[in-house]
């Protein structure tokens, strides 16, 4: 893996490179291939996003809200008039359709020791580092169903839908945001593609596979070919013998003298 694009990615992940947006933003794609999936979105957690605000002594964390572009504006606040969180969840907001809701919840990153840079060429550990640094959301598949979870439910995303996102900095002691950024630009999830749409015209494949398709098609054709030749031939052989048994049979015998 080569060090000069993973200090690049690592340097604006969590908004790490000067003239941040203070929003989330999706996860660059060296670091999360195939993002958005049909029904996750892998974003980078806000390093260094709130250092401005966090104080000596006091507790935070960090609240990730979600919900679809179509809610309205008035619907997007994230706290009540008190100025604490909401605590909406996927059920109560119909999957993110009415307004936010609460889709994970973890410490704040540290941002004067992240994970080593490192450590991502090392197969062993690169999982967990980009654990640190991003969050998957709709990850979770059966929180839902499960009458004991207690925890944030973070559960799929719909299919082809947009979203936005939101971190909020949380003061744990009082229990009031103390910070946040904006909603995200909008993400959209992937569309389910329909079998009888998918493109087979084989100009769409790639230079082995029309190789090999013509390889067994002339196969195909020989091996018909010699099956035929093999019939035509047995006929052939079986006609020849039935002529042949039919002229002896019509030859007149010479007759035996008495004599």
């Amino acid at each position: 893996m080569s060090s000069s694009w993973v200090v690049l990615a690592f340097c604006c992940l969590g908004q790490l490179c000067a003239g941040n947006s203070l929003k989330p933003q999706i996860a660059a794609p060296q670091l999360a291939t195939n993002n958005p999936t049909l029904t996750t979105v892998a974003l980078e957690k806000p390093f260094c996003m709130f250092d401005s605000s966090l104080h000596p002594n006091k507790s935070y964390v960090i609240y990730l809200y979600a919900m679809k572009e179509t809610a309205s504006a008035i619907s997007s606040l994230v706290t009540d008039n008190s100025g604490k969180p909401l605590d909406s969840t996927f059920h109560q907001t119909s999957g993110g359709q009415l307004g936010p809701y609460k889709a994970a919840l973890f410490d704040v990153p540290n941002c004067a020791s992240p994970p080593k840079l490192a450590d991502v060429g090392d197969v062993n550990k690169v999982s967990d580092v980009l654990k640190q640094y991003l969050f998957r959301v709709g990850d979770d598949g059966t929180c839902l169903y499960d009458p004991n979870f207690l925890a944030v439910c973070n559960p799929p995303l719909a299919p082809d839908t947009t979203y936005r996102f939101k971190y909020v900095l949380l003061d744990s002691t009082e229990g009031i945001m103390k910070a946040q950024t904006l909603w995200s630009d909008p993400i959209k999830t992937r569309r389910v593609k329909i079998p009888l749409k998918i493109d087979t015209w084989p100009g769409r494949r790639s230079g082995d596979m029309i190789v090999i398709t013509s390889i067994l098609s002339v196969l195909v054709f020989l091996l018909l070919a010699g099956f035929l030749a093999s019939v035509g031939s047995k006929d052939s052989s079986a006609e020849t013998r039935c002529m042949s048994q039919t002229i002896q049979q019509s030859e007149p015998r010479p007759q035996l003298s008495s004599e």
